[in-house]
């Protein structure tokens, strides 16, 4: 059986897949907080990651403080963050996996709880929105993950059912999206998310391209009554 027997369509979440957003925008808050004599919990900041429904840092800043945050404050944070953005490429494997997918035939999408106009810029900068054939970004229309809504739409917009597309991960939130959608999930951890609980994962990986798309797909594809009969098995 062929892959694109079975797999028509990737769909990648963007922070933590694509780019290593987390990080850099936990450590400029924590900076902040503790600018302020406050401290930004990593375990609490970690419940956030992949969801949209979380308590603001901004606002849950200004209600221990008891006053609003400075424009001088807020400044000064968007531009630690960005400092720290902008110094990075892509996560590691990423443009290599985007390219595998291209050169195989596959359709691909953003499936992200981040805004568009947060992911379209860094795409653009990091060489990568060309690669990207749809994006379905939260735009307050739709429930944001660990529902599987964007995921949904994602597909609608590649034309592909569920049982067509692999998903590619890196937090609890978006497994639990891609895996109430019907995809197949792989989930890459970061540092960050390491801990999580991904045991409804078809697959958890080091990072991108390890091992190959091709090989990947290929590992991850139903075996048929034949293959059965032959004694073939997918891997674990």
């Amino acid at each position: 059986m062929s892959i694109m027997a079975s797999f028509g369509a990737v769909v990648f979440d963007f922070d933590g897949l694509l780019l290593e957003t987390e990080g850099p925008v936990y450590q400029a808050w924590a900076e902040t907080y503790e600018t302020l004599g406050q401290r930004l919990s990593l375990d609490q900041w970690l419940l956030t990651i992949g969801r949209v429904d979380h308590v603001d840092p901004g606002v849950e800043l200004e209600r221990r403080l008891g006053r609003s945050l400075t424009d001088a404050e807020k400044q000064q944070r968007r531009r630690r963050r960005d400092e720290l953005l902008y110094a990075l490429g892509p996560c590691a494997g990423a443009a290599e996996t985007l390219d595998e997918a291209r050169a195989l035939g596959l359709r691909t999408a953003v499936a992200s709880s981040s805004a568009l106009d947060w992911v379209v810029p860094h795409l653009e900068r990091l060489g990568l929105a060309g690669h990207i054939d749809h994006l379905s970004c939260h735009d307050g229309t739709m429930p944001a993950k660990p529902w599987p809504d964007l995921y949904l739409r994602a597909l609608d917009m590649l034309g592909v059912s569920a049982a067509e597309a692999i998903a590619f991960e890196d937090s609890h939130n978006g497994l639990l999206a891609a895996k109430a959608a019907g995809l197949t999930c792989v989930v890459v951890p970061t540092p960050m998310t390491a801990e999580m609980d991904f045991s409804l994962a078809d697959r958890v990986l080091e990072r991108l391209g390890r091992p190959p798309l091709a090989e990947l797909l290929e590992d991850l594809q139903p075996p048929t009554s034949a293959d059965v009969g032959r004694g073939r098995c997918a891997r674990g």
